[in-house]
């Protein structure tokens, strides 16, 4: 005979949900990810003896006034006018360079071509450090210290050649039949490579642009060495806050959630190309 008595238990053991692995190790990735940030912003909306004085989830005391010194203090908010100047120039000047770069290696073959692709390599994996006695000099010698240019043109010796190792396998992807029929066509070089070329190879430049904006953004020994005052970024800015009644925790936070946003707005802007650049491009 068969027990019926089980039978209610069974089903409704059945009818549970089940727990799904995955989302639970996502969940607490996506946790131990944001947890930084959300701790930067509940610092930024603290004052220095709430920071220091006591160990809370969120402010007690919500304040703004992190946010309006940054705003309010040219010492502050000139920083990020400076960042951005050169940030914007040297992504401007990388992918002017490395674009017409990128299609000689992608389409000629010559004496020299795998070294020279190689020794562009190198120069992105030496450290800033190497060449930031040279360039100090260089720019003091010819007037360009502490000018927005001079960092501009020095972060170009590290993204140069990474835009040009990126759109390299972006233009490799399209075939040279494409070239020959619009030279066929009538099209000069130019009119081919900007209304033919460039369309295709979308998802290259924005993933290009997108880590040459981001390593310039971060990147802090060469922009502080090269500069002092007139374009002396908010990364360096941020490091010299040092003061006789000790570091303003909560300046410097908010200083921190203003540096992450301009990050975050290039990566929503170019969210679909960064996306298709890591399913078929060299990234």
């Amino acid at each position: 005979m068969t027990d019926t008595t089980l039978a209610p238990a069974t089903r409704r053991s059945r009818s549970l949900p089940r727990i799904n692995t995955s989302v639970i190790v996502m969940t607490l990735y996506l946790l131990f990810l944001l947890l930084p940030i959300y701790w930067l912003l509940n610092m930024s909306l603290k004052t220095n003896t709430e920071i220091l004085g006591s160990f809370t989830l969120w402010p007690r005391n919500l304040t703004f006034a992190n946010y309006a010194t940054i705003l309010t203090d040219p010492s502050w908010y000139s920083g990020y006018i400076n960042s951005l100047i050169y940030v914007v120039m040297n992504t401007v000047i990388s992918l002017t360079v490395a674009l017409p770069a990128a299609y000689a290696f992608s389409r000629y073959h010559f004496m020299g071509d795998k070294h020279l692709f190689f020794w562009l390599l190198t120069n992105r994996m030496a450290p800033p450090a190497v060449f930031a006695l040279p360039f100090f000099q260089l720019y003091s010698s010819i007037g360009l210290f502490d000018t927005h240019i001079a960092v501009a043109l020095a972060h170009c010796l590290f993204n140069v050649p990474l835009a040009v190792w990126i759109l390299e396998g972006f233009m490799r992807g399209v075939p040279k039949e494409i070239d020959e029929t619009a030279y066929i066509d009538g099209y000069s070089f130019g009119g081919f490579f900007v209304k033919i070329f460039m369309p295709l190879i979308s998802s290259g430049i924005g993933v290009a642009a997108f880590f040459c904006f981001m390593f310039s953004w971060v990147e802090l020994l060469l922009s502080r060495t090269l500069t002092t005052v007139d374009a002396k970024p908010i990364a360096a800015t941020m490091t010299r806050t040092v003061s006789a009644s000790g570091l303003d925790w909560g300046v410097l936070a908010a200083a921190g959630v203003l540096t992450i946003i301009p990050g975050a707005l290039v990566i929503w802007f170019v969210r679909n190309y960064i996306a298709k650049g890591f399913a078929l491009g060299r990234v």
